[in-house]
């Protein structure tokens, strides 16, 4: 270091180096640190609306969800369990499409977009497709579960 720098100055060599509590830069290579301090908005984690939206607008994307889920409880409350888990999982399925086709969802974005999309979508499809086999009098029959389950069990 040169005599004519002062100790607490620190060269930012890339454009990744974020400052610590006091302000200075910490990192000076583009090595990610072991252990980290803070954590980064997700992609697509912006606001959904403009910011002098009120605040309920720019969430919009995940209110949808939740409303969804929320009267899908509700519906499921009044002892209709496969409609209620059906919409259930709709509104997470809406929520993947929400999440890969817009650019800035709020709150919805979680983590990075294809995890937020697949988990959303697995969750989704998983919970419908369960809900249209639940019995008595099963929407949605498929032969090869029922052949696995008798091999399974029988043997």
């Amino acid at each position: 270091m040169s005599p004519d720098r002062e100790e607490n100055d620190i060269e930012v060599r890339d454009p990744i180096s974020a400052p610590d509590a006091d302000g200075k830069p910490r990192r000076t290579t583009r090595r990610f640190p072991l252990f980290t301090r803070d954590t980064a908005r997700p992609e697509g984690g912006g606001r959904a609306a403009p910011s002098d939206a009120p605040a309920p607008a720019r969430q919009w994307p995940i209110l949808a969800v939740l409303a969804t889920v929320g009267v899908g409880l509700l519906v499921i409350a009044t002892d209709q369990f496969r409609v209620g888990s059906l919409l259930v999982g709709v509104g997470l399925l809406v929520g993947g499409a929400l999440r890969w086709l817009l650019p800035d969802v709020g709150m919805l974005a979680v983590r990075s977009r294809f995890t937020d999309i697949v988990t959303y979508g697995v969750l989704g499809a998983a919970i419908a497709l369960l809900a249209m086999m639940a019995q008595p009098n099963p929407w949605l029959v498929i032969p090869v579960l029922k052949d696995a389950l008798h091999f399974t069990v029988s043997s």
